[in-house]
């Protein structure tokens, strides 16, 4: 990453594809639907901290190289960058477990005409012992029901990134599958894993 990037009083762009959807946590002057090219959503991190325990695992999401994700991009006043900048880094490079990567990306704002805008993106890093890979959904169903974290229930974590997404009108087949056999509304033996 460019060393000025923490040093600029520019504005700062942000994209979210997971918890950061319906849980910022950081002030923003703008928030836009946004899609990313070349990254998709994937619950392929086992959380050891925020929905899980090195016991008992947790899944969270990751940008995974491949296809296209879309989420909601924020536009963060120069004034709070840096503030900005620490705050997501303890959050998403939480106490030195780098299973993430912090990278600049062009982000594409939902608007007429699209607009492209250069983003903080936070993709893993598949050689990171906390990747978990393409799941089945029974290994992740597993996780999810058993994993509770400093941040809370893990089923609370995939259920509330779902309801963001249906508010964006996107429907992402692998988290509803998901959500659906979590909230009970599916028979097990109608889905194939």
């Amino acid at each position: 990453m460019d060393a000025n990037f923490d040093h600029t009083a520019e504005d700062l762009w942000v994209f979210g594809y997971g918890s950061l959807m319906w849980r910022p946590g950081f002030a923003f002057v703008e928030r836009k639907p946004a899609r990313v090219i070349g990254l998709h959503r994937s619950l392929c991190v086992y959380s050891f901290g925020h929905r899980g325990t090195p016991e008992k695992p947790g899944l969270v999401l990751g940008l995974d190289r491949g296809g296209v994700c879309r989420g909601i991009a924020y536009r963060v006043a120069g004034s709070e960058r840096a503030a900005t900048l620490d705050y997501l880094r303890g959050r998403e490079l939480m106490a030195g477990i780098y299973v993430y990567r912090e990278t600049i990306r062009k982000v594409l704002l939902a608007e007429n005409p699209e607009r492209s805008v250069q983003a903080v993106c936070y993709v893993v890093d598949r050689s990171h012992p906390q990747y978990a890979g393409r799941l089945t959904l029974e290994q992740q169903l597993h996780h999810v029901r058993q994993g509770h974290g400093v941040s809370g229930a893990n089923r609370d974590y995939v259920l509330e990134t779902v309801a963001a997404l249906e508010a964006l009108g996107v429907h992402d087949r692998d988290l509803h599958l998901l959500a659906e056999r979590l909230k009970g509304t599916h028979a097990p033996s109608a889905i194939k894993t």
